[in-house]
């Protein structure tokens, strides 16, 4: 979901509870309001002297500090979290059940609460993130609520002649955890639900930039779970890493960058922790010469557009057979100018808001920039206006399969175009990077549809669409994308264990 996702105004804080516990510290360039971490179930302000200004990325304005959490607030983090597993770990399916179905008809009623904070701290337009995204982390509290009391089991029975056996499914305990900034409220959600569903207790730390939302979580989840279920700590990407290399947690989660994957991975192997990651992503759309080009356009320009393509399922490799490649392109080209505008969070019609900070701008600017000679930009390439960090919706076509904008994630509103002959060229185009989180094919013959499906080496394959996601299935990828999965009975299960009981019948 990736640079994007590395633990690397007054006006927008209308919270009493916010309100009553910032500090009196101010950011080096203007009076601006410091936040405090939830911990053990209140807003703890942070003893911290290094913190980080958050800016509005449509703006460039300082509007909030978030502190840089200390190693010692972070052991304090895990310390509650560690007390309240004691208790959390023993309580009921229904109980727990409850809880999350409380949180998240709370998340509903404050909805455009949330949304005001989406879209203060990411740019997103602010006139579609309640649908887009405020409902769906409400949908997603409620599917884990359920499956808090929808366990599987193998029977108890006598695999040992006089022995019965069965298995219990239990929580694993403490989990540290990372969220990316690119969907800051979402992320935290497919992060702790599952985990809380199934009694396990977090410490979470959101992304640098984005953390306003899941500290609002936290705050009004404490109204429906005992103290210390849910601790949030704000920071750099270093404390994301004391976060995940503390010794407490039995369990790390993050949506993060490869780079920042595999060192999570290394640190954890050292003391043998469970390891969920979802990292990036490379999604190729392969359109076929009996695919709709106007249908293609209008799917692909939401798909690769949609929140600036800082999405790690985005569509960014569209492969498209060469005896249609024009028309697809010329569709592709229109559809990206009158419907993939950018624009400020509260201009009417934009698809997309500004990307998320002027690091992301850096990095989409410069593949863009350093594209070869072969390439030719059919429309945008270029930042938009002198302040906010906007970039222009982008098609480049011309590109070859080691060219950096095909291989390396550009987490931005780009589309590179490819040709292929036949299937089998095809597919290998698709399969041939790092990647492997999400891909799409579009064709009218549903035999090819199916072969396609069967061999693409990702962990979503869409036919005829692209993007939409249900709390109900599984995401999560292969390769460098990954392992684990978030979302669905599968992503539930990955925060459980299962032991075995075996009790001997005296016969």
């Amino acid at each position: 979901m990736n640079p994007h996702h590395e633990p690397d105004s007054g006006d927008g804080f209308r919270r009493p509870d916010l309100e009553s516990s910032r500090s009196e510290r101010y950011s080096s360039r203007m009076s601006v309001p410091t936040l405090s971490n939830v911990v053990d179930g209140r807003a703890v302000p942070s003893r911290a002297d290094a913190g980080i200004d958050l800016i509005d990325p449509a703006t460039e304005e300082v509007y909030a500090r978030a502190p840089i959490s200390t190693a010692e607030e972070i052991d304090e983090a895990y310390r509650a979290a560690d007390r309240a597993f004691a208790h959390w770990g023993r309580t009921t399916p229904a109980e727990r059940q409850l809880a999350l179905f409380r949180l998240a008809d709370a998340v509903a009623e404050r909805a455009e609460e949330f949304a005001d904070l989406e879209s203060q701290d990411t740019g997103k337009p602010r006139a579609t993130l309640v649908a887009d995204e405020i409902d769906q982390s409400v949908d997603q509290l409620r599917f884990f609520a359920g499956a808090a009391r929808d366990l599987d089991g193998r029977s108890a029975g006598e695999y040992l002649a006089g022995h019965t056996s069965y298995v219990r499914r239990e929580p694993i305990g403490v989990i540290g955890q990372v969220t990316p900034w690119n969907y800051p409220l979402n992320m935290a959600v497919w992060k702790i639900a599952p985990a809380i569903a199934a009694g396990n207790t977090v410490v979470l730390k959101p992304s640098d930039t984005t953390p306003l939302s899941t500290l609002r979580l936290a705050e009004v989840a404490a109204e429906f779970l005992p103290a210390g279920v849910l601790n949030v700590v704000m920071g750099d990407r270093s404390t994301g890493a004391a976060l995940l290399q503390h010794p407490t947690p039995q369990m790390v989660a993050i949506t993060g960058s490869v780079r920042a994957g595999m060192e999570v991975a290394k640190s954890a192997a050292s003391d043998l922790k469970r390891v969920h990651l979802e990292l990036g992503g490379k999604a190729p759309a392969i359109v076929f010469a009996d695919a709709d080009p106007e249908k293609v356009a209008e799917g692909l320009v939401l798909a690769g557009y949609f929140n600036g393509g800082q999405d790690c399922t985005a569509a960014t490799r569209v492969i498209v057979h060469e005896s249609v490649h024009d028309a697809v392109v010329e569709a592709l080209a229109a559809r990206a100018r009158s419907h993939g505008r950018t624009g400020a969070p509260g201009e009417e019609g934009i698809l997309y808001g500004a990307l998320n900070n002027a690091g992301q701008l850096e990095r989409v600017s410069g593949i863009v920039d350093r594209l070869p000679a072969h390439a030719d930009i059919v429309t945008g390439g270029r930042r938009q206006g002198e302040r906010g960090y906007f970039y222009e919706a982008t098609i480049v076509t011309g590109m070859r399969q080691d060219d950096e904008a095909v291989q390396e994630e550009i987490f931005g509103p780009v589309l590179t175009v490819q040709t292929f002959r036949d299937e089998a060229e095809a597919l290998a185009l698709a399969n041939g990077v790092r990647y492997a989180l999400a891909a799409s094919v579009w064709t009218n013959d549903h035999a090819r549809a199916m072969r396609l499906s069967r061999d693409l080496d990702f962990g979503c394959v869409w036919i005829n669409t692209h993007i939409p996601f249900v709390s109900d299935m599984p995401h999560g990828g292969f390769k460098h994308s990954g392992y684990g999965k978030d979302l669905s009975h599968y992503g539930f299960e990955d925060y459980t264990r299962l032991k075995h009981v075996m009790t001997y019948l005296g016969e």
